[in-house]
């Protein structure tokens, strides 16, 4: 199951994908192209040429379970997917939650709240 958490960083893979790629052809992408260590435990986010089709990497980090990746895939029967505008990469779990749920990102307004810089 997906779980999407504070701890964990998401990264996007800004240019279209094919979505017949299997977990080691992104985890190629990832390394290749973006210059990640795909076996980091963070999750990296990938978008089809149709904007229908997400895919999600990552590398299992649990105590319990460090045996391999996940893929997660999301399809949609209608509509599409909407990328967060700008070129940075780097995404919030509750970003990446909103864009799964629909919302466009554009249109979202939040109150301001206290975050702590690292």
């Amino acid at each position: 199951m997906l779980a999407l958490s504070h701890s964990c960083r998401y990264f996007l893979y800004r240019s279209p994908t094919d979505m017949r790629f299997g977990i080691y052809s992104l985890a190629g992408l990832v390394q290749n192209e973006l210059g990640f260590d795909p076996s980091s435990g963070d999750v990296f986010v990938f978008l089809g040429k149709r904007l229908n089709q997400i895919r999600l990497l990552q590398r299992s980090v649990a105590r319990w379970d460090r045996d391999g990746f996940a893929m997660y895939v999301k399809k949609l029967e209608q509509g599409t997917f909407e990328w967060p505008q700008g070129e940075d990469i780097s995404i919030t779990s509750q970003q990446l939650t909103l864009l799964l749920q629909g919302v466009m990102l554009d249109s979202v307004r939040l109150r301001k709240r206290y975050q702590q810089v690292n």
